[in-house]
């Protein structure tokens, strides 16, 4: 497998630079997760990172690389978009409209 020095930025891996395995597509994963054990013996710390392009080229606007960027709240990002698919907010049962 091929793998890419990728910088993390925030967090606790601020300004590290670690080797992240590519997919089928040259790219890094898109979340990237890093357990931490506790000291107690309790559940593990996860923490997120989500990919973010490094830099674009000038002419074209390629991404030029990837790095990670924290995630304090740890959400999930990511998932298909389709144009028919509401906002997540207005699926409130809550929240009438009209």
């Amino acid at each position: 497998m091929k793998s890419q020095d990728t910088p993390f930025e925030g967090g606790p891996l601020d300004g590290r630079v670690l080797p992240v395995l590519l997919g089928m597509t040259g790219h890094p994963p898109k979340t990237y997760r890093v357990p931490v054990p506790d000291a107690a013996g309790g559940p593990p710390t996860v923490y997120v990172y989500h990919r973010v392009p490094r830099g674009h080229s000038r002419r074209l606007g390629l991404v030029r690389g990837w790095k990670y960027r924290y995630d304090p709240d740890g959400e999930e990002h990511g998932g298909p978009r389709w144009p028919w698919s509401r906002p997540a907010a207005s699926r409130n049962p809550d929240d009438s409209a009209g």
